[in-house]
């Protein structure tokens, strides 16, 4: 990570260097180093989906006027495009609030399970122990990404940053803010 306090954006905001955010449990002289998303490769499934959804409902406008009139075609319709861009909607913000936070003071991994329930788990530097990355498989190694666990200390949580860009430099950073921490 650069010294440079000027705000680095990459693969579609999911690496983010020095991003100007503030979030909720956000402490007083705390610099945010690192936002991370999973990487936009690891969305294609429900993108894709998305897009097949939407061919068949409109292939399917073709075939249906011989079998439904005209106010069933619409309320089927309508109620396909609600369902499909309802499903849209929540993968992305599922996609866009799950975060991995890298701070001068500790690393954070929001879990946005849905719009009412979410999951904050926080590990202050001194009580990280180990950090370890698995990437493997061809896309993985193609578009690097790969999940980030960082073990901490008795009865703290573990953190997990599933499927993020550049891992092995989120590592990185996290281990010189360590040295940093420790005096090394």
């Amino acid at each position: 990570m650069e010294n440079n306090p000027k705000s680095e954006n990459r693969v579609l905001f999911s690496y983010c260097v020095y991003p100007q955010i503030k979030f909720e449990t956000y402490e007083s002289g705390e610099k945010i180093l690192l936002l991370l998303r999973a990487h936009p490769f690891t969305q294609l499934h429900w993108v894709i989906s998305s897009i097949i959804l939407l061919i068949v409902i409109f292939s399917l406008n073709f075939i249906l006027p011989s079998f439904l009139s005209v106010s069933q075609i619409f309320v089927f319709n309508s109620f396909m495009f609600v369902f499909i861009f309802s499903f849209i909607w929540f993968s992305f913000l599922n996609w866009f609030f799950n975060v991995g936070i890298v701070t001068n003071k500790r690393v954070i991994d929001v879990d946005f399970h849905s719009i009412l329930y979410k999951e904050v788990t926080t590990a202050r530097l001194d009580k990280i122990e180990d950090i370890t990355v698995k990437s493997g498989g061809y896309f993985e190694s193609l578009f690097d990404f790969g999940t980030v666990f960082v073990q901490t200390a008795g009865t703290e949580a573990n953190v997990e940053f599933a499927d993020i860009p550049f891992p092995s430099k989120v590592i990185e950073s996290i281990n010189k803010l360590l040295s940093k921490r420790h005096g090394t």
